[in-house]
C-alpha cells in the first residue's frame, strides 16, 4: 500500500516472501516492459527491411530477437506466478500471525477492563476486518517493483529522445500524484461504510444463529431475513461506490496510457524502430502503475479495518506464563464477612440482585460491583492471574467449543487423563450419557454442545470446573434444568467430592436443593 502499515511486526519468514515475490514481481514487470518494447522495435524494423527488398531482409538478423522475445515471455509469465505465489503465501502466514496475535490478546484480557464484545463483533473482527488486510501484504511486493519498473521504462524511451523520456516523466508524476490524492478521498466514506456493514451483518449472522430455535418457534424468520436483507444492500451499495471508483483509477490509467504513447510518438527524434521501441516501453511504464492504483483505491478500506483492530491491538499480549496456576488457598471477603479456604457458602437474594455479578467478579470476568477482597486484598487491586488461580467456574450459561467431549475437558486442565474425566462426569452425574455416545469422550460436540441438552451442557461445564483443581468452585444455578432425582444425585456427589479435596464452594441458586451444599447463606445485599 502507499501509506497504511501492517499492524503487527512481520516476522522473518514473510519477510522473506515478500522479497523473494519482489523479486519475481521485478522481474515479471521488466520482462514485460523489455518483451513489449523489443517487439515494437522488432516488428517495425522487420517491415522497413521488408519493404527495402531481398538485400535488406537478408541482412537482416531476426533470430536473436526473436529467441529474446520467447525468452522474456517465459521469464514474465513464470515471474507473475511466482509473485502471486509468494506474494499469498506471504499474506497467509502473515494473517495467521495476526489472528493468533489477537485472539491471545483477547482470550488473556483482563475481564474487568477489556472491551465487551459479542461473538458476532469479535468475530468480525478476527474474520472480517483481518482479512481486508490481505490486500495489503499482496500488493506489497509490487510497488517498489512498480516504480523500479518505471524506471526502466524512462531508460528505454530515452533512447528515443530526452524530450520523450521528459514528458513520459511528468505523465507518470501526475498519474501517481491523482492516485495517491484522489482514490483514498473519494473512498474513505463507503470503506468505512462497508466495513460497518460487513461487522454488523456478521455479527447479525452469528447471533441470529446462536439464537435460531427461537426465531423458528416464534415464526421471525422472515422479519429476520428483512434486517440481513436490509443490510446485505447497505453493504452492496458501499461496494458499488467502491467498485465505481476502482474502475474510475482503471480509467485513469487508459487515458495515460494513451497520452503517454502520444506524446513520446511526437516528441521522439529517433528512427522508426527506435521510436515504436519507445512508444510501447512508455505504455507499459504506464501499466507498470496498476499495482499502485490498485493499492491505492483499496487503502481506505485496509485502514479502516485496521482502524477496527485497535481495539484488540490495545489490549497487552499474554506473557509466557500466563496460564492460570493452581496456588495456595486464599480467604474469600464477602463484605465485611471473611471466610477461610474450604468454606461452603450460599449467594442469596432475589433475581437481579446481583448474584452473577458476584461470582463474575470473583472469576475475573468483569469489574466488580461489590466488596470483595481475596486474601485480604481489594479484587481491584489484583491482577487477572492472581485471581483466576484461586476460582474454577462453572457459569450459569456454559459455552462449549466444537469439538469432542474430552476437548472441552481439557480447557481447564491440559494433560488430564481419561480416568481424571471419568471421575469428574460422574460426579457430575454426566458419565452414563457420554458412555452411551458412539465415541465415548471423543464424541463431537458441535457448535456449542449441540448433542447435548442444555441441562447436559451446564453438568459438562460443572466437570470441567472440577477438573481445574483451584482452591475455590463458583456455581450459578448448577442444578436449573435437572429433575429433582438428578438434582438429588448431583448434590450428594458433589457434597462428596467437596469433603474429599476440601474445596471452598460459593454457590447461587433459586433452587432449594443446592443450597444445602452450604453451611452458611450470604445476602447479597449484605455485600453492596
Amino acid at each position: 500500500m502507499i501509506g497504511a502499515r501492517f499492524p503487527l511486526p512481520l516476522p522473518p519468514r514473510v519477510k522473506g516472501r515478500i522479497a523473494l515475490g519482489f523479486a519475481a514481481a521485478l522481474a515479471a514487470g521488466a520482462g514485460g516492459l523489455v518483451l513489449l518494447a523489443l517487439s515494437g522495435w522488432f516488428l517495425t524494423a522487420a517491415a522497413l527491411a521488408g519493404a527495402s527488398g531481398a538485400a535488406a531482409i537478408a541482412g537482416f538478423n531476426y533470430l536473436i530477437p526473436s529467441a529474446a522475445i520467447r525468452g522474456l515471455a517465459v521469464v514474465r509469465t513464470a515471474a507473475r506466478y511466482g509473485e502471486r505465489l509468494w506474494s499469498h503465501e506471504a499474506a497467509l502466514h502473515a494473517l495467521a500471525g495476526l489472528r493468533s496475535s489477537l485472539f491471545a490478546r483477547l482470550a488473556h484480557a483482563d475481564g474487568r477492563t477489556a472491551p465487551d464484545l459479542s461473538s458476532g463483533d469479535a468475530s468480525a473482527r478476527l474474520i472480517g476486518d483481518i482479512g481486508a488486510l490481505e490486500d495489503l501484504v499482496v500488493r506489497r511486493p509490487g510497488i517498489p517493483a512498480a516504480f523500479a519498473t518505471m524506471l526502466i521504462g524512462l531508460g528505454a524511451v530515452g533512447l528515443a529522445g530526452w524530450q520523450a523520456a521528459l514528458l513520459l516523466a511528468a505523465v507518470l508524476a501526475a498519474l501517481l500524484a491523482a492516485l495517491a490524492l484522489l482514490p483514498p478521498r473519494l473512498s474513505a466514506a463507503p470503506a468505512a461504510e462497508a466495513a460497518a456493514a460487513t461487522a454488523e451483518l456478521r455479527r447479525m449472522l452469528v447471533d441470529y444463529a446462536a439464537a435460531r430455535s427461537e426465531i423458528i418457534t416464534y415464526g421471525l424468520a422472515e422479519r429476520v431475513t428483512a434486517l440481513l436483507t436490509t443490510e446485505a444492500d447497505r453493504l452492496d451499495e458501499a461496494q458499488r461506490k467502491l467498485a465505481r471508483i476502482e474502475a474510475a483509477s482503471n480509467a485513469l490509467l487508459i487515458l495515460g496510457s494513451a497520452i503517454a504513447a502520444a506524446a513520446t510518438l511526437l516528441a521522439s527524434t529517433a528512427t522508426a524502430p527506435l521510436t515504436a521501441l519507445a512508444v510501447l516501453a512508455a505504455t507499459a511504464s504506464i501499466e507498470g502503475i496498476a499495482a499502485i492504483a490498485r493499492s491505492s483505491t483499496r487503502e481506505a478500506a485496509v485502514a479502516e479495518g485496521t482502524q477496527r483492530l485497535r481495539v484488540l491491538l490495545a489490549l497487552p499480549l499474554p506473557k509466557a506464563d500466563a496460564a492460570p496456576k493452581t496456588e495456595a488457598p486464599l480467604a474469600l471477603g464477602l463484605g465485611s464477612a471473611e471466610f477461610a479456604p474450604g468454606s461452603r457458602i450460599a449467594l442469596t437474594g432475589p433475581s437481579g440482585s446481583g448474584k452473577t455479578r458476584v461470582i463474575e467478579a470473583l472469576a475475573g470476568l468483569r469489574e466488580p460491583a461489590h466488596v470483595l477482597t481475596i486474601g485480604g486484598k481489594p479484587l481491584t487491586q489484583l491482577p487477572t492471574a492472581a485471581i483466576r488461580s484461586q476460582y474454577a467456574l462453572a457459569p450459569q450459561e456454559p459455552m462449549l467449543i466444537a469439538g469432542t467431549v474430552a476437548d472441552n475437558l481439557r480447557l481447564a486442565r491440559p494433560g488430564i487423563d481419561a480416568q481424571a474425566m471419568e471421575q469428574a462426569l460422574r460426579t457430575a452425574q454426566l458419565w452414563e450419557r457420554i458412555a452411551r455416545m458412539p465415541q465415548g469422550l471423543d464424541t463431537v460436540l458441535g457448535e456449542d454442545g449441540g448433542v447435548l441438552s442444555g441441562g447436559e451442557r451446564k453438568r459438562l461445564s460443572l466437570a470441567r470446573a472440577l477438573l481445574a483443581g483451584r482452591p475455590w468452585l463458583l456455581l450459578d444455578e448448577p442444578t436449573e434444568g435437572l429433575d429433582a432425582a438428578t438434582e438429588a444425585a448431583l448434590v450428594a456427589a458433589l457434597a462428596a467430592w467437596l469433603n474429599a479435596s476440601g474445596t471452598g464452594l460459593l454457590i447461587a441458586s433459586h433452587r432449594t436443593a443446592p443450597l444445602a451444599l452450604a453451611s452458611v447463606q450470604v445476602p447479597v445485599g449484605e455485600i453492596s
